[in-house]
């Protein structure tokens, strides 16, 4: 069963997730630390870069189907325009302003 964006309990994760569903860019960016940083399966990733390719140039788009953690861990169908929809789990950490300093994805 999916849970709705504005269902989830973590402010920055659901505004990550809206962020990313709606295809906003500027909204996505304005959520990340200045030095955030990512991993995807593991791997240490150049952050500009998968965002714009896993998500902004390929239509990128969350149902969540799980949250715990506070709202901080999640297990999504992820789907975009290269890989299809995967099950996917999503880790982020957070700072004292809300902001994104790191989030870690991969296969689920």
């Amino acid at each position: 069963m999916t849970i709705q964006t504005t269902r989830l309990r973590d402010p920055a994760v659901r505004a990550f997730v809206a962020a990313v569903n709606s295809h906003d860019r500027e909204s996505f960016m304005a959520l990340l630390a200045p030095d955030a940083t990512m991993t995807d399966d593991g791997s240490d990733r150049d952050l500009a870069d998968w965002i714009d390719r896993e998500i902004f140039s390929t239509h990128g788009h969350m149902e969540v189907d799980n949250e715990s953690n506070g709202g901080r861990s999640l297990l999504a169908r992820y789907s975009n325009d290269t890989w299809g929809e995967m099950r996917t789990r999503w880790s982020f950490h957070v700072d004292d302003d809300g902001r994104i300093t790191r989030f870690e994805t991969g296969q689920a």
